[in-house]
């Protein structure tokens, strides 16, 4: 598996733990922020979109202090659906449910515990299509 991730400057530690636990499970692709100065979070959900709709990953995470505004623009792109993840239980859910291909963590809230569940439940979930699909397949704008 292929998963783009990016964050801005609050979430760039968290960003660098993500990839050293799970660099032998997945191949990251980062697109940054390289450093704590401040930067603006769009740059890095657009970058890492790009990715996902050029089929040069299959799936996203992306993190930033609440995780909200990094998750607002990365879903403003078509095929691109981004839940804000705080546990392992939604993180589940919106695999199962919504087939989110990307995800958004709130690094000032959760801890690095709680974001190593977060990703491996990301990972290992899969989507349960069914009634879900025709859902899922309403979301892009028209």
């Amino acid at each position: 598996m292929k998963i783009a991730i990016g964050s801005d400057h609050a979430g760039y530690q968290l960003k660098k733990i993500i990839i050293n636990k799970f660099k032998d499970k997945v191949e990251f692709k980062d697109v940054g922020t390289y450093s704590e100065v401040s930067v603006d979070y769009p740059d890095y959900a657009h970058l890492a979109a790009k990715e996902l709709n050029s089929n040069k990953v299959d799936r996203i995470v992306l993190i930033c202090g609440s995780g909200n505004g990094i998750q607002m623009t990365a879903n403003k792109h078509n095929n691109v659906r981004c839940a804000l993840c705080w546990n392992e239980e939604i993180t589940q859910l919106a695999r199962q449910h919504n087939d989110a291909n990307a995800i958004s963590l709130p690094a000032r809230f959760i801890n690095e515990v709680e974001a190593e569940k977060i990703v491996e439940a990301f990972i290992k979930t899969t989507f349960e299509g069914g009634r879900h699909q025709k859902r899922t397949s309403k979301i892009n704008a028209k």
